[in-house]
């Protein structure tokens, strides 16, 4: 299937070097392999593969290649001081693409910076917009598909739901066994292990480390360490709380969510909120990557408890109040009272399974799968 990030990747590749980074599986490869029979000569390097990384090690490419791929780059010692080179050293019109399934910026080992020299894309699992997009699909039913099957390329369009769990126990069993581990070079199988499966059942909650670090019996700095290796490896992201005082929300425990939603242990409401929460998430990234806009995602808690589910910020001010619901319910009383303190921001209550669209005290209560539908990615 054509990815939504395809035109802006060949765009992109005609002015600088370009990084294109996302969790494991979700089809990076086989976007950059897709790109390559629009450029004479094209090569792919994997630095995983021996003689790929003899050839990236002697820089010995076909000068003649007008795209090169270099797959793992990362795993290099010296990478940035070795792209910076050969970047600056390319024959004259050749592209370079990067591709990665951990973040760039945490590696840290030292060398040059490429400043100014890259661009930097971040590729999603499919949502309810870009299968719309591709396959004309109804937006409903292209939301039930990512709530049974999650939104990775091979599950999503596996021909049955048993072939997608089989797909989803091995994933998660290798991205322990082999991606953490080469990652961090931890070893903790046990408790990294334990530490997945009781965040796949906390989804939507916020995040208490010290009190998981006590049912784990080990620290809670160990436990920011592997939260972090997680958010790194694009397993996991963080939705941290709105607050005007930057430095208070800090202070807050952030809520976790799956890039990939069928690891979700939680019932439909947490399933749901998940893909919610992923899918902005992946709006968000596209308005950051593509337009350069400042975009981020939030949730809010006041002192008595009470919540709202997602938060579209622009420039640190909200635009968007979210509350994810799997039938109609009540408008709450708190999304009211941020409807007055922020009349700019719009306020939705996103319903799964709806009778009818309407208004309640100006939040309107809309169908989750057509709104979604309606994101820029």
């Amino acid at each position: 299937m054509r990815r939504y990030l395809q035109a802006s990747l060949k765009a992109d590749l005609a002015r600088k070097l370009v990084f294109l980074v996302g969790p494991r599986q979700v089809g990076k490869t086989t976007l950059a392999k897709a790109l390559m029979p629009e450029y004479p000569r094209a090569q792919y390097l994997d630095w995983d593969v021996p003689n790929d990384s003899r050839i990236i090690r002697n820089q010995s490419w076909s000068p003649r290649a007008k795209l090169l791929v270099l797959d793992e780059l990362h795993k290099m010692r010296g990478w940035k001081t070795y792209l910076k080179g050969a970047w600056d050293g390319r024959s004259a019109g050749q592209a370079i693409l990067v591709t990665g399934s951990a973040r760039m910026d945490t590696f840290r080992q030292g060398g040059e910076s490429l400043a100014g020299r890259y661009f930097a894309l971040r590729l999603h699992p499919v949502s309810v917009r870009e299968w719309c997009a591709e396959s004309g699909a109804r937006p409903e039913d292209a939301l039930d598909r990512l709530l049974e099957r999650g939104g990775f390329p091979e599950p999503f369009l596996a021909q049955n739901a048993s072939d997608a769990d089989r797909w989803r126990r091995q994933y998660l069993e290798d991205l322990i066994r082999e991606d953490v581990v080469e990652f961090s070079r931890i070893h903790e199988f046990r408790a990294m292990r334990l530490f997945v499966q009781m965040l796949r059942e906390r989804v939507g909650s916020p995040l208490s480390l010290a009190s998981m670090a006590r049912d784990l019996q080990v620290s809670p700095t160990t436990l920011a360490k592997y939260l972090g290796i997680l958010e790194a490896l694009y397993v996991v992201f963080t939705v941290p709380p709105y607050h005007r005082n930057v430095a208070r929300a800090i202070l807050k425990a952030p809520k976790v969510y799956f890039f990939d939603n069928g690891l979700v242990a939680g019932d439909e409401g947490a399933r749901f909120e998940n893909a919610c929460a992923a899918m902005l998430l992946k709006h968000a990234n596209y308005l950051q990557d593509i337009e350069g806009r400042a975009a981020s995602v939030h949730y809010v808690r006041d002192k008595e408890g009470n919540e709202i589910d997602l938060v579209l910020c622009m420039n640190q001010a909200p635009v968007l109040f979210a509350e994810c619901k799997h039938a109609h319910a009540a408008v709450s009383r708190f999304m009211a009272s941020l409807v007055a303190r922020f009349p700019r921001a719009r306020a939705l209550q996103l319903v799964r399974e709806i009778r009818q669209e309407e208004v309640r005290a100006a939040v309107s209560v809309v169908s989750a799968a057509a709104w979604l539908a309606e994101l820029a990615a």
